[in-house]
């Protein structure tokens, strides 16, 4: 369980097409949204907040299909949406710094480069694939989840980011399939206040439409005329090092700490791998 050392307070806002966003509130000073990646919710930044919660009121919205923000995946969907709900939070609170992770730090680069009300925004390893994407495998992990197959789809989408235990990684997918479902059977039972996977895996579909709609991209963020701090981990995979790595070359106003010994869940908390206090040292001075 994570300490909760200074208050929080739940809150809602409503985005441009009606979606009801849910997000924490804490601290007090200049606004901070953290927008979370893949497989995370509002309660994955716990600490990060506490954290930075003595010099930002910290924001963290539970991105739409997830948590605070319900609302079933629709194939329409574009990151474009994904950006309303970040600018609904940001007009509702008068916060200008964002933060974002994985393919919340997609959502954070286009609404660094499209919003006005973003004064400064961080990256965490935005994942830009130098090879493109496996679409194939994204089709495949979202037939899995509408027929409610959850353990193939988090063997599917371990294999597509490359961010799943070796042996999710190697071995056959059925006998994967076994243990990832052992995996998932035992999260259910678990009284923590995170999201269950499964739920999680219900939302995933938003966060693979964003990071595919992104992708050949990258150029396009040489538009961007603010601030930027780009974050990475050195036992992060190769492809996300590099990404941050040509991102860094293509921002007007950038500047990139690589973190040694973290990995992408950095910004996570404590008990599920993060160090959360080492990110929020990096952010403080960047938007103080």
């Amino acid at each position: 369980m994570v300490s909760n050392t200074v208050e929080t307070t739940p809150r809602t806002t409503i985005s441009a097409d009606g979606t009801r966003i849910g997000y924490l509130q804490r601290g007090a000073g200049p606004g901070l949204v953290l927008v979370q990646g893949a497989m995370g919710a509002a309660y994955h930044y716990d600490d990060l907040a506490q954290a930075l919660a003595s010099d930002f009121t910290v924001y963290t919205p539970d991105r739409r299909g997830r948590g605070l923000s319900p609302k079933p995946y629709n194939s329409a969907h574009t990151i474009a949406r994904d950006v309303e709900d970040v600018d609904a939070v940001l007009a509702e609170t008068g916060a200008s710094r964002v933060f974002g992770l994985s393919s919340g730090a997609m959502i954070t680069l286009e609404a660094a480069r499209t919003l006005p009300r973003v004064t400064k925004a961080s990256v965490y390893e935005p994942p830009f694939y130098p090879n493109g994407i496996d679409l194939e495998g994204i089709r495949q992990f979202n037939l899995e989840i509408d027929r409610g197959d959850f353990a193939s789809g988090f063997v599917s989408a371990g294999r597509i980011v490359g961010l799943a235990p070796p042996p999710v990684r190697v071995l056959p997918k059925p006998i994967a399939r076994l243990l990832t479902g052992a995996v998932i059977r035992g999260d259910d039972r678990q009284t923590e206040p995170y999201e269950k996977m499964r739920d999680l895996l219900r939302g995933m579909p938003y966060d693979f439409n964003d990071v595919s709609g992104m992708q050949g991209r990258m150029n396009e963020m040489a538009t961007i005329e603010k601030p930027m701090l780009l974050l990475s981990g050195t036992r992060s995979p190769a492809y996300l090092r590099q990404s941050v790595a040509s991102l860094d070359l293509v921002l007007p106003q950038s500047q990139h700490i690589e973190f040694v010994g973290l990995d992408h869940s950095g910004a996570w908390n404590r008990g599920r791998g993060g160090h959360p206090e080492t990110v929020a040292n990096a952010l403080r001075e960047f938007f103080a």
